[in-house]
């Protein structure tokens, strides 16, 4: 695989950045990971943070060094989140649970395939135009995809009223699309609602379609940022440029895992965050999570077969 990537975060008009965003990749398969801590609920950060080590754990125990089934593993790992999120608000005694949206892209055999849960979206930009852009879970955008007549005859929806998230007492509703096959050139951007919110589909699908992925990218945040002034949310983004085995030449900071050996595994998840408290998953968590991976592929393979 080769890829040019970059990611930033920044924490906007909040006291605190609730946005968690990395990726971790081995010599066949790379994962790319956002999370969005929800405002209105207790510790958005811890549940951001929790959704990133349980996932990029998750992979680095399954991607030996790719993954035997691309939508099983993202089902169940999501899912996995999902549910350390309730153990860790249950160990604390909490009245509410932390929450988060996500969204990750898993790169494998030339191809991407993600999931999402929430309003942090993934943008896919080919030859200067939109291929794909996920799909809020928000009442707003779910309004928007009815009849026309329909939705004028309904009153105005706040775009961060939410029907799932990661964290919430009901299990969450997950989307997953792919895989679909890359091309050289092909741009995808995670980023959260702080930087969508205040920018349109065209101007965020000029800048990665015109830039490269380290000038598109911070162009893009500044912008959102400007935007929306003293009261902007937390903006974050992380985006690469897939290029093809065959391409003529890197383009700049451009990652290959070539020459990376059976069973190395390179991320910059981190294990814990400076405000975070949290540590390690435990070795329990982890083959627990494991265990109920490796039901969902046998689930999966059977409904093919």
């Amino acid at each position: 695989m080769k890829f040019s990537v970059f990611q930033v975060s920044r924490k906007g008009g909040r006291k605190k950045n609730e946005d968690r965003m990395g990726y971790c990749y081995t010599r066949g398969s790379g994962i790319f990971i956002l999370a969005d801590g929800m405002g209105g609920h207790p510790l958005g950060e811890i549940a951001a943070q929790l959704t990133l080590q349980t996932i990029s754990a998750l992979f680095q125990k399954e991607a030996k060094p790719v993954l035997p089934d691309v939508g099983a593993f993202l089902e169940a790992a999501a899912l996995a989140a999902h549910r350390e999120i309730l153990r860790y608000a249950t160990e604390k005694g909490m009245m509410d649970t932390p929450r988060t949206t996500l969204v990750a892209v898993v790169v494998q055999d030339g191809g991407a395939t993600w999931i999402h849960c929430g309003d942090s979206r993934l943008y896919v930009v080919r030859e200067g135009g939109l291929l794909v852009r996920t799909r809020d879970h928000s009442f707003l955008e779910q309004r928007q995809q009815r009849p026309p007549l329909a939705s004028k005859l309904q009153e105005p929806l706040n775009r961060n009223i939410l029907f799932t998230c990661l964290g919430s007492p009901a299990k969450p509703v997950l989307d997953i699309a792919g895989p679909v096959p890359l091309l050289q050139g092909d741009t995808l951007m995670l980023c959260s609602d702080g930087l969508w919110g205040s920018l349109s589909d065209e101007d965020i699908v000029y800048e990665l379609a015109h830039r490269p992925v380290d000038e598109a990218v911070p162009e893009l945040v500044e912008k959102a940022l400007r935007k929306a002034g003293d009261t902007s949310d937390n903006v974050t983004a992380i985006a690469f440029e897939w290029e093809t085995p065959d391409a003529f030449a890197s383009t700049r900071g451009s990652i290959s895992t070539v020459a990376i050996s059976e069973g190395v595994f390179a991320s910059t998840i981190q294990a814990g965050w400076p405000d975070s408290g949290l540590e390690d998953l435990d070795d329990a968590a982890i083959e627990r999570s494991i265990a109920e991976i490796n039901e969902a592929i046998r689930r999966s393979a059977a409904r093919r077969s």
